[in-house]
Formats: C-alpha cells, structure tokens, sequence
C-alpha cells in the first residue's frame, strides 16, 4: 500500500508515514488553471511539493514523483508502473475532496482508502460531539474555550493562564511613531523554486499578481518554515498583540507571524507552532497588561500576546475548518443580504486614490498576503458595503492568497467577511472611516476626507456604511449587537439620507469603472 500526499499535505508528522514507507506525489498542472492564481501561490504549493520530494527520499522513503496535465493522467501514469497498489489517503479538507478522489482511483483501476487528516488540532468527532445541541450557528468563543480545557494550552489547576480567556482589550494598539517592526523572514529561492518560478510564469498566462520572483520570501521547505517559526517566537512574538490589529503605510507584515502558508501546507503543525509559543512564554512571559518598560524590555513575552496568537489557531482556525464541513456545500451559495454587484475594478488593478485599499490590494499583488486586519476591515469590509457579491469576493481571496485554499477562505470570507449567512457571527464586520482612521496612518495621506460622509472627496467608506445600513435595515435592524448603529440611523434627517444615498451612489458608479 502506497501514501498519497497531497500538495497541502506536506508533512513529515502525518501518522501514515509511520506505517508507510512509499509514498506516491502528483504534480497536476491543471491545478494552476482552476483561477487565475498568483505566481507566488502556485509556486510556494509546486517547489514546496518538489522539496519534499527529496526531502522524503533522504530520509529513506520510496517516493514516487509524477507531473502530469491531470490527476487522472497521474494516476494513470502511476497505475501503469503498479496495477496491484492500493492507495491511502488523509481525507483532505475541500468538501467532499476524499469521495472525488476516491471515484478517480477506481476509475483507473485502483482502491483509495481515506483515513483522519491529523494536520490539524481537532477532528470531526470531537466537534459533533461539543455541537451537539446548539442548533446552525456556532460561536468561536465557546469553541475555543472547550479546545483549551481539552488541550490544557495556556490552563493552569483548570483555569486559563493570567485569569482571562482573551486578552484583546490589551491587542488593539497603534505603533507609535518612533516604532520600527521587527524584520521579516526571508528565504533565498534556490534551484528548484527558480525553476518552478520559471515554469509557472511560462506555463499559465492568465496569472494575477507579481510575476518577479523579487518579493518572494515563503519557506518552501521544513527547515525554512521551522526558521520562521523560530524568528517569530524570538523577533516578532512580543509585539503581535498591541499591534495585530493595527495598520501602516508601508508596512505589509508588521509583527505578524507569516506562518500560516507554511501551516496550511502541512510544513508545520499546528499544536506544535502552539506549543513552542507557549514554551516560550513559560521562559520569559510576563502578565498581560504589564507596565510598557516591562513589556517592551528586550526578551519579554507578553501574555496577551502569546493568548492572540493561540486564539488564532486552535480557536479560530479549528472553527472555520469544521463550521465548512458543516455547512458546505450550502455555504457556497449562500447570500443572505442578496449583494450581486461585480467586485469593483481595483481589486483588480490596484488603481485608487483611496490610500488604504491601494495599500491591502498592492500587498495582495506584490507578496500574494495581506494580514488579517486588512483581509476584515479593508478588503472585505469596503466589497461588503459596496454590494459585492460574497462569492466573487472567496474566489479573489482563493487566487490572490498563497495561504488560500476552500476550506479556509469560504467561511471567513462569506461568513465573517461579507455577512452572507449569520453561521460565524451575530453582525457584520462593517465599519466607516473612522476605524480605519482610529486603526492606522492611512487616512493623513488619502486625498479622501475621512471626517466627511457626503461631497466631493467625502471618504467612501462613510457614504457606504450609512447607505448599507439602510439598504440592508430588515435584515439587520434585530440582530443582537445592532441597536446601538441603528439608533444612529434614526436619528439622521430625510435630507442627510438623500445626501449620503446621492454620495453612496455616486461612490458605486465610480467605483465600478474603476476611478475611485
């Protein structure tokens, strides 16, 4: 029996390895045609796949390695050098992935036996069994709390470390000026990811993003991505909480980690990047909230910082995971505030004067990521209030991202992001100007005023929080966490609507061909 790996199922820790010792790998060109991908994307996933080819074969694995158009040419390629092989796969984590899989083997004459995906935290029987009884709308909070009293990360006699199970009042800092954030990892691209690099750019011509490879800086192998783990937990760690959510002109990655393309190709593993977090803290963290010489001294971790990174991944990552799997293929379709209008043309192009969403699309363009912050509160926010259709908002994040796959950006995307069904989230993620501003440095270099709502270079963002609020007033007027916006908007005159409708309009049209 031979292991199948998939290209986000590139770890050396997978259980079947320990019972395995060949292992079949298939580079499927057609994977690159599905959308218009950025280059970094595909090459991150094939030169990723390339070196742990060889990777596997150093440590004494029979590997067999097979590039084809297809998956079906793959296969067929495979079953020709061995009819009588059976294959065994982890489950992978795109909805009904395993029974496709499954199909395509015995079409060409063999037998796929699926078995658990260990590259994560949580498993689908652990969460039938806490969902039990909550009816179709989950909330991350209680899921993540269960997940730390079952792991026992960051608890101490059953109780969370510190006191507290979040510590994001203590996370939402902007940097002061005379800040500098940490460097950022980089990793030489060898041999095998020029060549990859060469062939992805040769091979599709419907790419979108930055051709150079000059910007590319994704561990492509174990050892890197273990590098990065390293440099965030020792460089970058202390100051990702005060400033996760925070924004910078000029500033791409600021203290995040930059882990989560390495993760979500199975480099590294997501309990262990948790558990070297928290070793570290247990070395040198000190309280959350602790006075800012005590924090900012050289080699301190802060609590609330080491609890925001935690939350990331066995909270909010196990969730989205298992909130797909419940909802799909539903959530794929789902749009409960009936937004059908095209993307605008700068998440296109890039080209705005509006100085935020040039910076989120041009970090998009130029490295294939954005952070979170951006993701929400810009990329996502501002096509949520525009009226985008959440679908085509998933399918610009699935090919602009290189830590993008289904499972991951169609619940944070169509749920959390665009509001399209209430599974994730009790309200929108919408806001006007005024987080932006609150949040970031953008605002002082935007010719948009971000202090006006309505007139000519009234910031877009304001026209179309009111306007959307009010298009959307029976949906959300009810929900838990509304009351207090709509009273806002009861108390705004019919004058000022016509203006803030007349302004939100216009914003719309110019948005749509594309001179914002």
């Amino acid at each position: 029996m031979t292991l199948w790996l998939l290209g986000n199922q590139l770890s050396r820790d997978a259980a079947p390895l320990a019972s395995e010792d060949s292992v079949l790998l298939i580079e499927a060109d057609e994977f690159g045609e599905r959308l218009p991908y950025h280059p970094y994307k595909l090459t991150l996933v094939f030169s990723a796949m390339r070196h742990f080819r060889d990777d596997l074969r150093e440590a004494g694995y029979d590997v067999t390695y097979v590039q084809a158009e297809t998956f079906r040419e793959g296969l067929e390629q495979y079953y020709s050098a061995a009819p009588d092989d059976d294959l065994v796969l982890m489950r992978p984590a795109a909805h009904r992935g395993g029974e496709r899989l499954q199909a395509l083997v015995e079409s060409v004459g063999g037998q796929l036996t699926l078995v658990e995906n260990d590259l994560f935290v949580t498993t689908p029987d652990e969460w039938e069994a806490w969902a039990d009884g909550r009816g179709d709308s989950y909330r991350q909070e209680h899921w993540y709390r269960h997940v730390r009293r079952e792991t026992g990360v960051l608890m101490e006699d059953g109780d969370p470390v510190g006191g507290e199970w979040n510590y994001d009042d203590h996370n939402r800092e902007t940097p002061p000026d005379d800040w500098s954030p940490p460097p950022t990892p980089t990793f030489e691209p060898d041999e095998i990811t020029r060549e990859v690099h060469d062939f992805v750019t040769e091979r599709y011509d419907h790419l979108w993003g930055n051709h150079d490879l000059d910007e590319f800086c994704w561990p492509v192998t174990r050892a890197e991505a273990l590098q990065a783990l390293e440099q965030f937990v020792t460089v970058r760690l202390p100051a990702f909480g005060p400033y996760q959510d925070a924004m910078a002109d000029g500033e791409w990655a600021l203290s995040h980690s930059l882990l989560s393309p390495a993760i979500n190709l199975g480099l590294l593993d997501p309990l262990a990047v948790v558990e070297r977090v928290t070793d570290a803290y247990e070395e040198r963290g000190v309280a959350a909230g602790a006075p800012a010489e005590e924090v900012h001294r050289e080699g301190t971790l802060p609590l609330n910082s080491v609890e925001g990174f935690v939350r990331q991944l066995i909270g909010w990552r196990e969730f989205v995971r298992h909130v797909y799997r419940e909802a799909m293929p539903e959530l794929s379709a789902t749009n409960q505030l009936d937004a059908t209008r095209e993307l605008p043309e700068l998440y296109y192009t890039g080209e705005t004067d509006m100085h935020c969403m040039s910076e989120a699309v041009g970090h998009v363009w130029d490295r294939g990521y954005a952070h979170h912050i951006e993701r929400l509160m810009l990329l996502s926010n501002f096509a949520t209030l525009y009226g985008a259709d959440p679908h085509e908002l998933d399918e610009w994040f699935r090919f602009g991202f290189v830590d993008a796959y289904d499972w991951v950006t169609t619940p944070n995307t169509v749920g959390m992001g665009s509001f399209a069904t209430d599974l994730l989230s009790s309200k929108p993620y919408t806001s006007s100007a005024n987080y932006v501003d609150k949040m970031s440095d953008h605002c002082a270099s935007c010719p948009y005023y971000h202090t006006k709502t309505t007139g000519e270079r009234a910031c877009p963002f304001n026209s179309l929080y009111w306007d959307f609020l009010k298009e959307n007033e029976e949906t959300l007027r009810n929900t838990g966490r509304m009351g207090l916006m709509y009273s806002h908007v009861d108390r705004k005159s019919d004058e000022e609507w016509t203006e803030i409708r007349e302004r939100a309009a216009t914003v719309r049209e110019m948005a749509r061909r594309g001179e914002l």
